[in-house]
């Protein structure tokens, strides 16, 4: 579905990411785990056309997006979370959801939608009609998570979703995570610090230290990996 051949991206004269070569699969959750500023954000970035890579390609279903701007990478089927959740704050909740299905017009598909993302996490129904910015940091995460899903994106990216939260809304947000991709099919790219959690939930995951791919094989094996498990698993 996507993939990243000999990707090269720079900021300025800082290489971020080192030929980096990566694929998913339609229908699995992959995951890149690494240190901060190992080039995992700068990755996702690259893969929406927010920074364009010096060199490589990025393909979607064979279709190379590095012609395409951000909103067009949108329109073909992809959608990020950002890192940090990046809602509108003087926004309601319901109007941060109406603008995630900006490029759309099919409404009472779009209201199908918004039944769903409701259905995921009720409390964003309670909150509709409240400003986003007045949402505790799960529930503004939980928005930015149903904002990218009124998107319907057959990929969904996510950078650090569990940033900043509490380990109980960590768990259920993970849990929501596998919920959408084994209820809607819908692809996951899940860049995350939290490499237990991470792994965990994913198909398959990949390394990245210093913009570079060190390791890349099922989760379950990446789980039992000594490396991994000394770097980033705390074991």
């Amino acid at each position: 579905m996507l993939e990243l051949k000999d990707v090269n991206t720079f900021y300025g004269s800082i290489q971020a990411l080192k030929s980096v070569s990566m694929s998913v699969q339609k229908g699995e959750i992959i995951t890149l785990i690494g240190a901060n500023g190992a080039g995992k954000s700068t990755t996702l970035m690259t893969i929406s056309g927010i920074v364009r890579p010096a060199s490589g390609v990025v393909a979607f279903e064979g279709q190379d997006l590095g012609a395409l701007e951000p909103d067009q990478i949108v329109a073909t089927g992809i959608c990020q979370v950002p890192e940090g959740r990046r809602i509108f704050p003087y926004l309601t909740v319901q109007e941060n959801l109406d603008l995630g299905a900006y490029l759309r017009r099919d409404n009472a598909e779009i209201h199908k939608d918004l039944d769903y993302v409701f259905t995921l996490f009720p409390i964003l129904s309670q909150r509709r009609h409240q400003a986003g910015g007045t949402l505790s940091g799960g529930e503004q995460q939980m928005l930015a998570i149903s904002r990218a899903l009124m998107a319907r994106p057959r990929l969904l990216l996510l950078d650090e979703p569990s940033l900043g939260l509490a380990p109980l809304i960590v768990q259920q947000i993970f849990e929501i995570l596998t919920q959408i991709n084994r209820e809607n099919g819908t692809t996951i790219f899940l860049v995350e610090q939290n490499a237990y959690m991470a792994l965990r939930i994913a198909h398959r995951g990949y390394v990245m230290e210093n913009g570079v791919i060190v390791l890349a094989d099922a989760a379950s094996a990446l789980l039992e990996n000594d490396e991994v498990k000394s770097a980033y698993l705390g074991v």
